[in-house]
């Protein structure tokens, strides 16, 4: 399991662009880690899945009530990981009306998730391998804090949390 200290690996996720940007074309755009991450603070959360209770209840509601403070707190961008297709996570986004304050950013494959050594095997409810739920600070690539929840916890990973540790990093 990736820990503190340790660099994200440089991998190419998806994010699902709505509103074409320089650089970016409407629809998925490869999200390369190592690039997207370099000379940033992020505050990066990880979800088992777009559209379930806790996660869209709690998770992201979280991240977006307390972003201007996170922001103030020095960091950067907010995403939000999950082991979906960039079309599901573009869609969450707008649903959770998080466009232009969260990037919503799939691991499809759950390429990321596995090469941190953070998966949570579903396959037991039909879901399949996907993203345990944590929250990491990261600067400049490089992990600062990392909030691994246990099974079926949200305690640790939340925004408060965050906003501290961003508040002390």
């Amino acid at each position: 399991m990736i820990k503190v200290g340790d660099k994200l690996p440089g991998l190419n996720l998806a994010e699902f662009i709505e509103v074409e940007t320089e650089g970016c074309t409407l629809g998925p755009n490869p999200v390369n880690v190592e690039k997207a991450v370099a000379g940033k603070k992020i505050a990066i959360f990880a979800v088992p899945g777009a559209f379930t209770p806790t996660c869209s209840a709690k998770h992201v509601p979280g991240y977006l009530e307390h972003y201007e403070q996170l922001k103030s707190a020095g960091v950067d961008e907010i995403w939000c990981l999950s082991v979906n297709d960039p079309f599901v996570m573009g869609a969450w986004c707008k649903d959770q009306k998080a466009t232009g304050k969260v990037r919503f950013i799939a691991d499809g494959s759950a390429d990321f998730a596995k090469a941190v050594g953070l998966t949570l095997d579903l396959n037991a409810r039909g879901l399949g391998l996907r993203s345990n739920r944590y929250s990491m600070l990261v600067k400049d690539g490089v992990v600062l804090t990392l909030n691994v929840e246990g099974p079926g916890e949200f305690a640790v990973s939340d925004a408060k949390t965050m906003l501290e540790q961003a508040k002390t990093h």
